[in-house]
């Protein structure tokens, strides 16, 4: 008969075995990928003769990273996701900050009501909801198109200069209610204590929102920021699917897009792998430099 094991033992052992199973996954699905590509990142494929022997996979050290920092195509994407971020994020975010002040109102109606329907577009799938935004873009298939045209207002949604900002619209559709129901839980925490307090001070609800409400989910704000400039630089299902619709999208046209063109279609899979090990690599720099911002702005505001 075994003996019984020690309660300090048992008590050490514990907290093992509630992290043991997101360690696994986390090994699993983040840490060997990562590891995996890294180590792609560092050979290549080295073909010799005529090419009619298999390639040969070498080690090349940093050399598929030097041709990724020399890449125009590449830092181009890189260029029009951030300017794409600078302007999308805020009026998304700001949108959802509004929608979640509107919903938490004291004179809001059917609230159950539309928080569903804000929160719907994130429930239809990115492929699903581009394709049906591009019958709305293409002139042959849209009605906007049409009207536009009958006033003397032609628009090409699709072209060169307006596509980037018809992406962006795809992704503010889609992710703004999912956005707005993150702080209108933070809302929800708020005790109505303060509200009472603010309200027998005199505070009308639009003073009582900007004094009192936005202040207090301002972690909520920074939260949603922090994961809106990651999805911006993983931008990639919505250009994919416009591309075959338009010449203004080319293969590079995010910076994962051009991993993908690289690993995928010219088969250079060490390439495509420094490509996202950078891009990882400057995700982590943006989202912690956006996460220090916020919060030296989360503190000062909380300081006045």
């Amino acid at each position: 008969m075994s003996a019984p094991i020690p309660r300090r033992k048992r008590r050490r052992s514990a907290p093992l075995m509630f992290l043991a199973p997101f360690g696994v996954l986390f090994a699993a699905m983040y840490a060997v990928p990562v590891g995996y590509a890294i180590v792609e990142s560092l050979h290549k494929m080295q073909r010799s003769g005529l090419g009619l022997t298999p390639p040969k996979r070498v080690y090349a050290g940093f050399e598929n990273y030097t041709k990724a920092l020399h890449d125009d195509a590449l830092w181009h994407g890189v260029g029009r996701v951030l300017l794409f971020g600078a302007i999308q994020v805020p009026v998304m975010l700001g949108l959802a900050l509004v929608l979640a002040l509107l919903l938490d109102a004291k004179s809001a109606r059917l609230k159950g009501f539309f928080r569903t329907a804000y929160f719907l577009p994130y429930a239809i799938p990115g492929v699903v909801a581009t394709i049906l935004w591009a019958f709305l873009y293409m002139p042959r298939s849209s009605p906007v198109v049409s009207m536009l045209d009958a006033v003397g207002l032609p628009s090409d949604f699709l072209g060169e200069d307006a596509v980037l900002w018809s992406i962006a619209n795809v992704v503010t559709w889609t992710w703004t209610g999912y956005n707005m129901l993150v702080i209108y839980s933070a809302l929800q925490a708020i005790p109505q204590e303060l509200y009472e307090a603010a309200e027998l001070d005199g505070c009308g609800p639009w003073r009582t929102a900007w004094r009192i409400k936005v202040p207090l989910v301002a972690p909520a704000i920074a939260l949603t920021t922090v994961f809106s400039v990651i999805g911006t630089l993983q931008l990639y299902t919505e250009p994919r699917v416009l591309r075959p619709l338009t010449s203004s999208l080319d293969a590079d046209y995010t910076p994962i897009m051009s991993a993908y063109h690289k690993a995928v279609e010219n088969n250079d899979y060490g390439q495509g792998a420094a490509v996202s090990v950078l891009l990882a690599l400057g995700t982590c720099v943006l989202s912690f430099a956006v996460l220090k911002i916020s919060a030296r702005l989360t503190n000062g505001r909380s300081s006045l």
